[in-house]
């Protein structure tokens, strides 16, 4: 009886906080028959749960991979099968997570433009396949919310007329003033359509392929709150919800970040966290970085936000041999609330952002940026600007290529010790460290991809032969084997620090621009770590005086085992070397 009370009063707490968000979202609404409508679409009636607010669902061990289910591949076989025994054979002691990519019918954008959302690709495999995944992996899926295909039955309905989907889809008059819109893409903002009710125009924010979304329309809402539903059935835990900062229009406005929009992720994130108190919604805005930090909310949208500025910064810091901007940008980030966190990456399937290093670097470091990526083989993707102008937008290329030298002295031999710096550093920072599936490998551009695709970002995609990697791996004489290695062993230390919870203490520590340093500290402060990481390809020496190590503690480097006994003697650090100098094993 208990039981059914409390299950009750969850409902009704469930219910009142709906209403909430739907009375600002749609004020001219039924919002009690909405509401009820979100709860039967969610399945929550008779399994509702609370929310512990302020709760972290994470630690130090947690670990996610990206990948696309066809990252890896083996004849005969299907790709999620054939990644799934990868993963185990290879990463079960390593990661904790998986993000894969869009595994459903698409026709464009590497799964992107999303045809159905509710079948698995056949190509890849079933859900019994993702399913699979799911039980020996915390597993991280897409919502692909701004936008669909062209190609689905949505949008046919549209043009037909019908529903579902003849009301699902942002129209606009070519004649009104669209200047304003911020988008991160070169081709015309609308599409012309002929329908049955004459030539309409509908909004494609990013393609012609992938026609936004109407939200102003409770049904789609709706639509989505069923879509969360499956995926949770089929054992997603963790939400990534793409591109959701163009979701809500306003003509007149820039169309980003509207209120509305912060409005919607605060809705899903209540619905997802009743059904279960597990889950997580990660936010991928590929924004300014003041902005990106609004969707944390008070702690009430994302649990995680992507961590945009991140990429572009250590890049720069590796190439300049400077790492003024990102002490900079580290000593401006608030620490996370508890129950929020960043999802810090700094490779993944698309390239690597410019918008969120504006207003850190000039347009001038930009450029000089730029010109390093492409003399190492990279490529430029633009967005347009109201002014009728382009701009860079990301810079396409392997993170491991993009580290082959510097922006003064070119290409070196340093490549595969700043590619291990790189992913130092990002292990050791406030939050939950997401590595790209090619990073593991070392993969390198992948031109003929580009010219086959026609699209740069397709040079991050490699579509490696099951074999052939697990021989490339087992060959300690290639760099893709060192690097399997030597991050697999930077993780495992990792994982094992409290000073490394997502969560713990940061501060930034001033040791000139060449080293790169700050110190964590556990929640139950019993242990520290200062790391401290040369970001050059020359010696750098390092007072340990200037460290403050307490004197009555022992010190050691967790990556070397090197014990510091006079700690008032000096620290040479080799070119692109880190030392986690901890007080705790």
């Amino acid at each position: 009886m208990n039981r059914d009370i409390d299950q009750n009063n969850v409902l009704k707490s469930l219910t009142h906080r709906l209403q909430e968000h739907l009375s600002i979202l749609y004020p001219e609404k039924d919002i009690e028959d909405l509401s009820t409508r979100l709860i039967e679409a969610m399945d929550v009636t008779n399994h509702c749960h609370g929310p512990v607010k302020h709760a972290n669902h994470w630690d130090q061990a947690d670990i996610f991979v990206i990948t696309y289910g066809d990252s890896i591949q083996k004849e005969e076989e299907k790709p999620l099968v054939t990644l799934h025994n990868f993963l185990k054979s290879e990463l079960i002691d390593t990661i904790s997570a998986v993000h894969i990519l869009p595994f459903f019918p698409y026709c464009s954008d590497d799964g992107f433009a999303i045809m159905d959302y509710s079948s698995v690709n056949e190509g890849l495999g079933e859900w019994e396949d993702i399913t699979a995944i799911a039980q020996d992996f915390d597993l991280m899926a897409d919502l692909v919310i701004n936008h669909c295909s062209s190609r689905g039955v949505w949008f046919e309905n549209y043009k037909k007329g019908q529903e579902p989907g003849a009301s699902y889809f942002v129209e606009a008059d070519p004649d009104e003033n669209l200047s304003k819109v911020v988008r991160p893409r070169t081709s015309p903002l609308l599409r012309k359509v002929e329908t049955v009710n004459g030539t309409r125009y509908v909004w494609c924010t990013f393609s012609h392929d992938q026609v936004d979304l109407n939200f102003k329309n409770p049904d789609v809402l709706i639509e989505f709150a069923k879509i969360i539903h499956l995926y949770l059935s089929q054992g997603v835990k963790v939400f990534r919800l793409d591109a959701v900062a163009f979701l809500w229009k306003v003509p007149g406005t820039n169309c980003l970040n509207l209120p509305e929009t912060h409005e919607i992720v605060r809705l899903i994130r209540t619905l997802v966290e009743h059904y279960d108190p597990g889950a997580i919604i990660i936010t991928e805005t590929n924004i300014p970085n003041r902005e990106n930090l609004t969707y944390f909310g008070n702690a009430n949208e994302a649990h995680a936000i992507y961590n945009f500025s991140l990429p572009p910064l250590l890049l720069n810091t590796l190439l300049t041999g400077d790492c003024h901007y990102l002490q900079m940008w580290m000593m401006s980030m608030p620490p996370a609330q508890m129950g929020t966190t960043y999802f810090n990456f700094i490779a993944s399937h698309d390239g690597i952002g410019l918008r969120p290093a504006e207003g850190i670097l000039s347009d001038t470091e930009i450029d000089d940026l730029i010109q390093t990526v492409e003399s190492f083989g990279g490529k430029v993707s633009w967005r347009a600007l109201d002014n009728g102008e382009n701009k860079p937008y990301e810079i396409n290329i392997s993170l491991f290529d993009a580290l082959k030298g510097t922006e003064q002295k070119g290409k070196d031999e340093w490549q595969i010790q700043r590619f291990l710096c790189a992913h130092a550093i990002m292990l050791a920072l406030e939050g939950i460290p997401a590595i790209y599936i090619h990073s593991f490998f070392g993969t390198q551009n992948d031109h003929d991809r580009v010219e086959k695709l026609g699209h740069n970002r397709a040079i991050n995609r490699h579509q490696w032969n099951y074999n052939q990697l697990l021989e490339k791996l087992s060959d300690q004489d290639n760099h893709h084997a060192h690097i399997f290695t030597g991050l697999k062993n930077l993780i495992n230390i990792r994982k094992k620090q409290d000073a490394f919870h997502p969560n713990a203490t940061q501060f930034t520590l001033h040791l000139g621009t060449k080293i790169f340093a700050f110190w964590r500290q556990s929640i139950y402060r019993d242990q520290s770590i200062f790391a401290l990481n040369n970001i050059t390809d020359e010696p750098q020496e390092v007072l340990l005086s200037d460290i403050n190590l307490i004197e009555t503690n022992d010190w050691f480097d967790l990556i070397s085992d090197i014990r510091y006994d006079d700690l008032k003697g000096k620290l040479i650090l080799k070119p692109y070397q880190t030392v986690w100098i901890s007080n705790k094993y």
